[in-house]
């Protein structure tokens, strides 16, 4: 006993190692948990390409109107689909002084490859505008009014159809007819257009002029 209370904390110490030793390795072991870093990201995507451009997007060739005659600047002027004598007039810095605007109809339409001569006061004209059978009228002059006559070798189709009797396609007729004959020589000569008989020539010769 006396060795015993003598060394008895070293028998316990070792005792607890032995305990120690024996719980350690008696505990199952687990298999570490290894973290997957790697990301999953969306599989990419080819590059967006730009959509071809559309007909209506693709550019249109220019339209050119060359302005003659009382005009402050004549010139050849570039123009857009849609524009009038008005606004051409208006890119030639405006009318001159002296220029007849009685002749003019201001609120025509211009298009590609058209000569727009303005009158002066007195000044009667036989002008043509080139290339206008893509306007499906003809050579046209600039003004197709004479007082309270329209003449029907420079009228446009918009101001034969004032005339009593003349819708579109009549008017269509007597501006081809005057392309093709080089022009009326005189006011009876409307009837040899086609759809254009005696009674209604009666009706709308006190209206015409071939002047």
């Amino acid at each position: 006993m006396v060795f015993f209370e003598k060394y008895k904390f070293i028998f316990m110490a070792a005792a607890a190692i032995v305990i120690g030793l024996f719980l350690f390795f008696s505990k199952p072991w687990e298999e570490p948990v290894v973290q997957n870093d790697i990301s999953f990201s969306a599989e990419a995507e080819p590059p967006v390409q730009d959509a071809a451009p559309s007909v209506s997007e693709e550019r249109k060739e220019p339209m050119y109107v060359d302005v003659k005659g009382a005009v402050k600047t004549p010139g050849l002027y570039r123009v857009k689909e849609g524009d009038r004598i008005l606004d051409v007039i208006s890119l030639a810095g405006g009318l001159a002084e002296k220029a007849d605007e009685k002749q003019l109809n201001l609120a025509q339409k211009v298009h590609d490859e058209m000569v727009l001569y303005v009158p002066e006061m007195g000044e009667e004209t036989e002008v043509h505008m080139v290339n206008s059978d893509q306007q499906g009228g003809g050579s046209q002059g600039i003004s197709g009014q004479e007082g309270d006559k329209i003449n029907i070798n420079k009228a446009d189709a918009s101001q034969l159809e004032t005339l009593p009797g003349i819708g579109p396609a009549k008017a269509k007729a007597i501006i081809d007819y005057r392309e093709q004959q080089g022009g009326f020589k005189q006011e009876e000569d409307l009837k040899n257009v086609s759809g254009i008989g005696g009674k209604t020539y009666e009706k709308l010769q006190d209206s015409i002029t071939v002047r």
